[in-house]
């Protein structure tokens, strides 16, 4: 039985959900939290989140590199991942328990030094296990069905960690609600780590050193290329789902109650689209797939330009998942091969300082869209609930759908700016793969 789930995509994925879990409700609600219930400045709020991003972007090459260094007789990322399990638990429950009687001052420091802690163990996990994938399935296939079965559970993890927050921390009060949810955390990460078994290299290359690692990545033009492109059509998934309640309010006209139906026609249609996504990916080469994804993305948002009540909302919000779907499976493949072909050239495997500059450069796409709806609004006059302006329908129409096909067509158009050829995967990984799918 343990041979059987061992390296498994299943077992694998129950770390994306994991993860996730806290996570959503770690973004979706820690501002809220200790803004509107507590009372802190949003200027110290902000300021806290600025420092928050300088640590981020800091940290994420660091301790990818370092992963990459790691060696020991129980592999390169378990360690660091077991060794911050409990260290992630204990970050997230202090984020939402801060002690009772604090001044401003005093609350604000706890947020700052909460934010910093949880952050920095939050990277070690995302970039440890993130490197686990392009390690542990080598091949198109088999990357697509475990990127595939990733995002089932992880969007099941975002509708939880969205509509069941609010449940609980209604009925036992945030500090309670984060103690559930690592526990959650804590049993399912085990659970993933404890069926995984890294793969040993048989090299003698001596590790590079910092500098060298950098330059190595920043040399390589493909790697370049793609996470640019993936990071304006990231833009479009934070942008489509924030913008998805005012859309409900001021072009389709529907209650807040009626939310939740739009967002679930659009995160619950995206889990059996992306097998929909697996079986298109093992008719072609992957980068044509990545390429394509992109391309029907683009188009998939179009329709939303025409909804006008909750039902054409929702048919609307399913085109977009099957768009979506194929955005977050099908960029495990490519970035896959570029890890291979850079460790054929280098004779090392360097999942983790790939992964962890790949994760910054993908998370400054919020930057983007905080961009995009400063100047749409400034060109509507929107300027809050209180204040909509004249013509607050074409302000959304334009956010969840013009600027959407706009940044789409730059990131299609990005990924044919340069030739991904590949000098061929490592030796063995075809035997690999035809083991692994063997088993599975």
């Amino acid at each position: 039985m343990k041979h059987k789930w061992m390296n498994s995509p299943y077992t694998f994925a129950l770390g994306m959900f994991a993860m996730m879990v806290p996570s959503q409700a770690f973004s979706s609600f820690y501002s809220y939290f200790y803004v509107e219930k507590l009372g802190l400045g949003i200027g110290l709020a902000t300021l806290a989140r600025t420092i928050f991003l300088i640590w981020d972007a800091v940290n994420n090459p660091l301790f990818g590199y370092w992963s990459d260094r790691t060696n020991t007789r129980y592999g390169r990322r378990r360690p660091w991942v077991f060794g911050s399990i409990p260290l992630f638990m204990l970050a997230f429950v202090l984020v939402f328990s801060p002690p009772g009687g604090l001044s401003e001052n005093g609350l604000f420091i706890w947020f700052l030094v909460t934010l910093i802690f949880y952050e920095a163990v939050a990277t070690v996990l995302w970039v440890n296990y993130g490197a686990l994938l392009p390690e542990l399935f080598r091949g198109d296939r088999i990357r697509a069905k475990a990127s595939a079965i990733q995002q089932g559970y992880q969007v099941v993890a975002l509708l939880i960690g969205t509509a069941l927050t609010p449940i609980l921390f209604a009925a036992i009060n945030f500090s309670n609600m984060a103690i559930v949810y690592a526990c959650v955390f804590g049993v399912f990460m085990f659970l993933c780590m404890m069926n995984v078994q890294e793969k040993k290299e048989s090299t003698t290359t001596e590790p590079l050193k910092l500098i060298p690692a950098f330059r190595e990545t920043i040399r390589n033009k493909k790697f370049w290329v793609f996470n640019i492109s993936n990071s304006f059509a990231q833009t479009v998934n934070g942008l489509v789902s924030s913008m998805i309640p005012f859309y409900a309010k001021y072009v389709l006209h529907i209650s807040e109650a009626q939310v939740s139906i739009m967002l679930a026609a659009v995160f619950v249609s995206v889990i059996p689209l992306v097998f929909v996504w697996y079986w298109i990916i093992r008719k072609m080469d992957g980068v044509k797939a990545w390429r394509l994804s992109l391309i029907l993305y683009a188009l998939s948002v179009i329709p939303l330009w025409f909804g006008y009540d909750l039902v054409s909302g929702v048919a609307a919000g399913i085109v977009v998942g099957f768009g979506l779907a194929g955005f977050l499976v099908t960029p495990a493949i490519v970035g896959g091969k570029i890890i291979d072909e850079d460790a054929e050239k280098t004779g090392l495997r360097r999942e983790g300082i790939y992964t962890a500059v790949s994760g910054f450069i993908t998370r400054s796409s919020g930057l983007i869209s905080a961009l995009a709806f400063f100047i749409v609004g400034m060109i509507f006059g929107y300027k809050g609930g209180d204040d909509p302006g004249s013509d607050p329908e074409a302000t959304f129409r334009y956010l969840i759908s013009v600027v959407p096909l706009c940044l789409l067509a730059i990131s299609v158009v990005i990924s044919f700016t340069i030739k991904f050829t590949f000098t061929g995967q490592l030796r063995g990984d075809a035997e690999y793969e035809q083991k692994i799918n063997h088993q599975l």
